[in-house]
């Protein structure tokens, strides 16, 4: 069959005939041909499979203006922009279901004795950057004081600039919740979507425009119900140090990170690829915001967030060794940096060192 009525086409794709009118009517699925006298729509045999993805895509739950965007996409582009909005969606989840429990904890909390209540905890930081022999400008900024530690890592030409205002934004937030975090650094994002033109949001290609100034950010903020707001956007990474066992806490809002998880590249193919550092998300104009965590700790947890200009030379093995062997945060952001200039630093380079103490 060449062409379907609309009837046959909603039965062949799994979509009513309601969803067929308001598609048409948002151009998202408009039929092959309108007859002009009964005004009767048909669709080709050649749009079944675009119309299939499109209803397996509101299955899932993408919003309309999504589908939209990428409806049009080769098969494997497809693959990458769905799971980039769905590792987006699980991050969502995790920051509704982490603000959750810290309610229910709080709630708990208020009405414990006053005795029963827990310690009040901080943190003790060390921070370090290096330019390295390399880049001929230092862009990454690190931060730290007892309610927070953070790294940023800025691109483009005013990025040293846009990582020293996302250091100060989570600066601010001492005695905040998470969500005062995320604004903080929505306010700089504003900034700078002000002085910068627009990021063109990179699908296949993870190019993004050389005049356009932007940084990644990772942060921790003890929260005023004494958990950490784990903010992140970018390829700086966080670690957590428990019990002799180091555990990555991020994820990598990069192209071949995604390229992996749709199974389209392999972790060996990753480390080497020309486009590893291209980023999907960052903290710039025209890009999605950080994902939020929420943690419990306990006091001994030992934090390190760092740049790529670290995690990109030196192996997790000799990263664990100094975090476990340095007897605070100040020695150990040191000797990483150390480690990181040993390697040949071909980037710049940002660390910072929590502990979780009473």
């Amino acid at each position: 069959m060449d062409e379907f009525t609309t009837g046959a086409f909603a039965r062949a794709t799994g979509l009513t005939r309601k969803a067929l009118r308001l598609y048409d009517d948002l151009d998202l699925l408009r039929p092959g041909r309108t007859d002009p006298v009964t005004g009767y729509r048909y669709y080709a045999a050649a749009q079944l499979p675009v119309a299939r993805r499109v209803a397996w895509l509101r299955r899932v739950g993408m919003p309309l203006v999504r589908i939209r965007a990428c409806s049009d996409l080769p098969p494997a582009e497809m693959a990458v922009v769905v799971r980039d909005w769905w590792a987006q969606e699980e991050a969502a989840g995790v920051e509704r279901g982490g603000l959750v429990a810290a309610l229910v904890e709080a709630l708990e909390e208020d009405g414990m004795p006053e005795t029963e209540k827990r310690l009040t905890l901080r943190l003790r930081c060390g921070a370090a950057t290096a330019q390295g022999p390399v880049r001929d400008r230092q862009q990454d900024s690190a931060g730290g004081e007892e309610w927070f530690a953070v790294v940023a890592d800025g691109f483009g030409p005013d990025g040293a600039e846009v990582s020293a205002r996302a250091i100060e934004a989570v600066a601010r937030a001492q005695g905040c919740g998470p969500g005062e975090v995320l604004a903080a650094l929505d306010a700089v994002r504003g900034a700078v979507q002000d002085t910068t033109g627009a990021v063109r949001r990179p699908v296949s290609a993870g190019d993004v425009d050389p005049s356009v100034s932007g940084s990644t950010v990772t942060a921790l903020v003890l929260t005023s119900d004494q958990r950490l707001a784990l903010v992140h956007v970018g390829d700086s990474r966080a670690w957590l140090l428990r019990d002799g066992v180091l555990t990555r806490l991020t994820h990598d809002h990069t192209l071949v990170r995604s390229m992996v998880e749709a199974g389209t590249l392999t972790e060996e193919e990753a480390a080497s690829h020309p486009q590893r550092t291209a980023l999907l998300r960052a903290l710039a104009p025209g890009q999605d915001g950080p994902d939020l965590a929420l943690h419990s700790v306990r006091e001994g947890d030992r934090y390190l967030l760092a740049t790529d200009g670290l995690h990109g030379q030196v192996a997790p093995e000799a990263v664990a060794a100094v975090l476990i062997g340095s007897p605070g945060p100040v020695e150990a952001s040191r000797a990483l940096i150390d480690l990181a200039l040993a390697a040949g630093a071909p980037d710049n380079v940002a660390v910072a060192v929590a502990d979780i103490v009473c």
